[in-house]
């Protein structure tokens, strides 16, 4: 028995897949997670998602689709999660291709539900920015959920929309997600996060470490990203609902527009065109910005007496938590450092750690 998991906007959503296959199919078998290769710039310095032709060692599944094994590496100055998630967890990363736009996904989907005859198919979206109309002005990074979403309807398949953790991307408000949500499938408890807990210790995503956390019962406001968004953790937090995929793509006007798109080039143009930006153009306008600035350098009494001023003027706005990426930015460090800083903190400040996030010390 095999279960496809689609990981709509790549990163941490490929780590909410494999939290969700534990809570709603257990120990039945292991899952096919077909997810982009797009880490963002903590960890991968090249601006956009990666595709096939940035790795070694990949496996073919079919035609169009490659698995990324543990082995696999990507190709210098690239990086990835994904060989490392497929090292620490029991199931098969495959990756989505971007490339061919909405047409060549749509591709790797039959390709694959053909190879794979799956029980189910189900596409994972943590926060609800797949729903998004496209003019929201929170929303960030629509690119990814459309184009996947794009392809997904164009399949001959029973295919299940999940949405987790509603609100917990920073990009859509809760409030604006209700009424869109459909069934509760699942509320995430401490249970369904145990599978995924050692990943949670080096994995970048905010939003899944946010689902995680609100799965352990953590409530508060955590800040994120570079522009310190803040995000409410609440009881809404660790649910899954399932959302209608035909008016999923009614409302998505990007969706609708790259139906028919060979190249990720249109399916930028058209985010410009529709959005107004594009997010690739973010990451290449911040990655350029970055080679720019001057390396920091990670004292311990330093980069503490920075925390120090950070959590005084965090908890001036009302945050409780935030994130170790979050930290990284706000203290100027680079992404090399923020395993180290992560390391640095815990062991000084062990009180602090809400696993995975950082809680914010109460004033003196």
């Amino acid at each position: 028995m095999t279960r496809l998991i689609v990981a709509a906007g790549g990163g941490g959503d490929a780590v909410a897949a494999a939290m969700l296959h534990a809570a709603l199919y257990g120990d039945e078998g292991r899952a096919v997670i077909l997810t982009y290769a797009w880490d963002r710039l903590l960890i991968d310095p090249i601006p956009g998602p990666r595709g096939a032709a940035d790795f070694t060692g990949l496996e073919p599944v079919t035609a169009s689709v490659w698995s990324v094994p543990a082995e696999a590496r990507p190709i210098a100055p690239a990086g990835s999660t994904l060989p490392r998630l497929a090292a620490e967890l029991p199931h098969t990363f495959a990756l989505l291709d971007p490339f061919h736009g909405a047409e060549g996904i749509t591709r790797q989907l039959e390709e694959l539900v053909g190879h794979l005859e799956p029980e189910s198919i189900d596409v994972l979206d943590v926060g609800g920015d797949i729903l998004a109309r496209g003019d929201e002005p929170t929303l960030k990074s629509p690119l990814a959920d459309a184009l996947t979403l794009a392809a997904c309807c164009q399949v001959n398949a029973p295919i299940r929309l999940l949405v987790a953790g509603p609100g917990l991307d920073g990009e859509l408000p809760l409030d604006d997600l209700r009424g869109m949500l459909g069934p509760l499938v699942h509320t995430l408890t401490s249970r369904d996060v145990e599978p995924v807990s050692s990943v949670l210790e080096w994995h970048p995503s905010e939003a899944t470490g946010m689902l995680a956390a609100a799965a352990q019962g953590v409530r508060g406001t955590c800040e994120v990203r570079d522009a310190g968004l803040p995000v409410p953790l609440t009881d809404e937090g660790p649910t899954v609902h399932q959302v209608d995929l035909d008016e999923a793509v009614s409302r998505n006007q990007l969706a609708r527009a790259v139906m028919a798109t060979e190249t990720l080039d249109e399916v930028e143009t058209f985010s410009r065109e529709i959005c107004g930006y594009s997010e690739i153009d973010y990451e290449r306008n911040k990655a350029a910005w970055l080679k720019e600035q001057p390396p920091t350098e990670l004292a311990p009494a330093t980069v503490l007496a920075a925390l120090d001023q950070f959590e005084a003027s965090a908890r001036s706005r009302g945050v409780t938590h935030t994130t170790f990426r979050h930290i990284t930015e706000a203290l100027n460090l680079n992404g090399s450092q923020r395993q180290d800083l992560r390391h640095l903190l815990i062991s000084s400040r062990p009180e602090q750690y809400a696993p995975p996030l950082w809680r914010i010390s109460a004033a003196d």
